[in-house]
């Protein structure tokens, strides 16, 4: 009999005011979004990261998708990406016109190559979007003078980094535009959720616009004009006022949750380091010049048949472990871009080898304890 899994990779937590919110939100009547409860999460938001205008949106991927529209991308045109990554950092892009440019990863951050952008830079490519991996800043002192030379814009997929910093700058505000995350899995999650931080200032109504379906709603709602209409491309990526609720409810403990994430990847990293020593397993790297937003501690095995063992191995004792992306260039969906398999040889060794590990706020004292014992116990390689 299959031993019941009794740590999940991940536990979503209700940390503050959710519930309370929530009926209040239903209670005031407007659910649909740019109410109260979004207005009070994107100024949570812009205060607490000293950002420039942040708006709520239904996912992360809807947030890249505005700012790929904004970009008036057409065909031939391309957007520079990590293979390793989620999905939507090229699919947003490659959705409104664009080619997926996809380079290599660093093998200590797994986040894109700094060194090897400047190749992949063409008279075609409009933007580059850089993946903050498991809350770890990319190299911005290369990227961001590289792609002002070439007047190329910078989006920062932070989907994991969101509270991470590099040299002192929270990340998210470094590129010209960022996308956040609030899905299940992250930091901090309303279930499904995002938001955009647009820090060309220039840029703002036009990805108000963008966002609300293409129409200068937001300007009708300030009373700036009698009626609002069609005005632009757009999508609906407006979120209702209950995701907004549940944001503003977890960004209040934000303080509480990144300490406990903290803790709990820090527990990590000293009690496995000995044991990943003596057995040539790669922990997470965190650059002296980067704060990690502790959105994943992740180890690196030897190769994929000792991960598919290590993950069997923590399964049979009730705890969940998890590979994560497969190169994008390898995907059926990259290859209709021209991308070849063996074109991003470190992206490809690293999504064969590495594993994740529960990491979430409610993972109790004892619980990481059991984890730690059973990862100590593989000896398997």
């Amino acid at each position: 009999m299959t031993t019941p899994v009794r740590i999940p990779f991940n536990r979503a937590t209700l940390v503050g005011k959710e519930m309370a919110y929530l009926t209040q939100a239903v209670e005031h009547g407007q659910l649909a979004g740019n109410g109260p409860w979004t207005n009070a999460a994107e100024q949570l938001l812009q205060k607490a990261l000293s950002m420039n205008p942040t708006l709520l949106t239904t996912s992360c991927t809807s947030a890249l998708e505005v700012i790929a529209l904004s970009l008036g991308l057409t065909s031939g045109d391309e957007v520079i990406v990590p293979s390793f990554t989620y999905v939507s950092s090229a699919a947003a892009f490659s959705a409104h016109g664009a080619r997926p440019i996809f380079v290599d990863i660093r093998p200590d951050t797994l986040n894109i190559d700094e060194q090897m952008i400047s190749a992949a830079i063409s008279q075609r490519t409009k933007a580059i979007c850089v993946t903050h991996y498991g809350g770890v800043a990319c190299n911005m002192d290369v990227i961001g003078p590289l792609a002002a030379e070439h007047g190329i814009v910078v989006v920062e997929d932070n989907a994991h980094g969101l509270f991470g910093s590099y040299r002192g700058v929270p990340l998210g505000s470094i590129g010209d535009f960022a996308a956040l995350s609030f899905h299940a899995t992250k930091n901090f999650t309303s279930g499904q959720g995002g938001a955009l931080v647009v820090n060309r200032p220039a840029s703002l109504e036009n990805i108000r616009m963008i966002r609300d379906n293409g129409t200068n709603r937001s300007a009708f709602e300030r009373g700036e004009v009698s009626a609002y209409t069609w005005k632009t491309q757009g999508i609906n990526a407006v979120p209702s006022e209950l995701i907004a609720a549940v944001v503003l409810a977890q960004l209040e403990q934000r303080i509480k949750i990144q300490e406990r994430r903290s803790q709990l990847w820090n527990r990590y990293e000293s009690q496995l380091a000995q044991w990943a020593n003596e057995h040539g397993v790669e922990m997470p790297t965190v650059p002296p010049e980067c704060e990690s937003s502790h959105h994943i501690f992740h180890l690196i095995l030897s190769d994929q048949w000792c991960r598919e063992r290590f993950i069997t191995h923590l399964f049979n004792r009730g705890i969940t472990a998890v590979s994560h992306y497969e190169p994008l260039h390898n995907s059926p969906m990259g290859s209709r871009f021209g991308a070849k398999n063996g074109q991003c040889p470190v992206a490809e060794n690293r999504a064969r080898r590495l594993v994740r590990l529960p990491l979430f706020y409610d993972l109790s004292d004892d619980e990481q304890a059991v984890v730690v014992d059973a990862v100590i116990s593989f000896n398997s390689f």
